[in-house]
């Protein structure tokens, strides 16, 4: 931890679809002040689309959207602009969902504690404050795989347009409270008393982010604060649904189809790899300051959730993988998604 310059480090493994055991290593900030415990939260970053997610397809199990529907038919506040691209296909929700919309806009910075916050319509027009580039369909639906965050902000404002509710307020109620993670948000200023709860970010050479942290008003992109455990309990409830076992969020075969496989080896929200009893989906999330992975087997009720609170975490977590690759990854196969996703603003396995 020392030697990545990390702070903390926070685990939970899942074993026969039960959260075998937690630990927790380290500080919530360098100065070793206060030590970091199975209640310290971190900022879940690009895992957080694969649980936003899960609330996009609850609508269309209500038959609120449908996945091959054009999205601007659902849309009210902001529509996308029609182009040569969308002509040939429509911008859809399964587009959004798999990356495979043709959307711009890969990843984002976030906002200090200083800076001010600018609107969903800003960042999606690229307008100041917003600090990203506008979200644009620059590709034909469909045609190829490729990474946009800029596709899970306009499901953000699809996701309030169809249910009028703000995103986080309809995360908690219909995701994080169903699943039972209680020490989990979308809000971008935390509850009462959980910001000294709170894991501090760190840049690569162990300094403080200015502020502690940045704000990702990209809520579905970027925007969960978390635990292993919380994020534990929500893999756990994906493989119990997938056995037809829990309608605690979806059905199985809700579930089914979120976990099928389309371009670039992606699922309804999150990443896939692997076939039949050795499917494996998961994601990892790279904010300013934190790295964090979520890594499960659809079938065999096997998993792990790792969160740090250091922009070389994922050097670390790669080291504890390796030391627990027979419990979770004893083919290595998680190198070569990190390696293959992998990306300046977000690092990924599958981000």
């Amino acid at each position: 931890m020392k030697h990545y310059h990390v702070p903390a480090v926070s685990i939970a493994l899942i074993h026969n679809g039960e959260i075998e055991w937690t630990k927790v290593y380290g500080y919530l900030g360098a100065d070793a002040v206060k030590k970091a415990d199975e209640f310290t939260l971190f900022q879940a970053a690009s895992i957080s689309k694969a649980v936003a997610a899960i609330a996009a397809l609850q609508l269309v199990e209500q038959n609120k959207i449908d996945l091959d529907e054009d999205v601007n038919t659902y849309l009210k506040t902001w529509k996308i602009k029609n182009s040569s691209f969308t002509e040939k296909k429509p911008i859809t929700l399964r587009g959004l969902l798999t990356h495979t919309a043709g959307l711009t806009v890969h990843g984002f910075n976030g906002y200090a504690q200083t800076e001010e916050l600018p609107t969903l319509i800003q960042i999606l027009n690229g307008e100041k404050p917003a600090n990203s580039p506008a979200v644009i369909s620059d590709l034909v639906p469909g045609s190829v795989w490729r990474y946009s965050g800029g596709g899970y902000v306009l499901m953000q404002q699809l996701l309030e347009d169809v249910t009028g509710s703000e995103f986080p307020t309809l995360m908690q109620r219909s995701v994080l409270s169903s699943i039972g993670m209680n020490r989990s948000t979308f809000e971008l200023a935390l509850p009462f008393l959980w910001p000294e709860q709170a894991s501090i970010g760190h840049d690569s050479s162990g300094k403080k982010i200015s502020g502690n942290w940045h704000r990702y008003p990209e809520s579905a992109a970027a925007g969960l604060w978390t635990t292993p455990t919380d994020l534990a309990r929500y893999l756990i409830a994906i493989q119990k649904s997938l056995r037809g076992g829990s309608k605690q969020v979806l059905s199985k075969q809700m579930t089914e189809k979120m976990l099928t496989k389309h371009l670039g080896d992606w699922g309804l929200g999150p990443a896939l790899y692997g076939d039949n009893d050795s499917l494996v989906f998961g994601h990892t999330g790279g904010n300013e300051g934190y790295r964090c992975l979520s890594f499960s087997y659809a079938y065999s009720g096997e998993g792990v959730v790792i969160m740090t609170n250091g922009n070389d975490g994922m050097d670390l977590i790669m080291e504890i993988k390796e030391r627990r690759e027979k419990v979770f990854d004893p083919d290595h196969r998680l190198d070569e998604h990190i390696n293959k996703y992998s990306s300046p603003n977000e690092v990924c396995l599958f981000n």
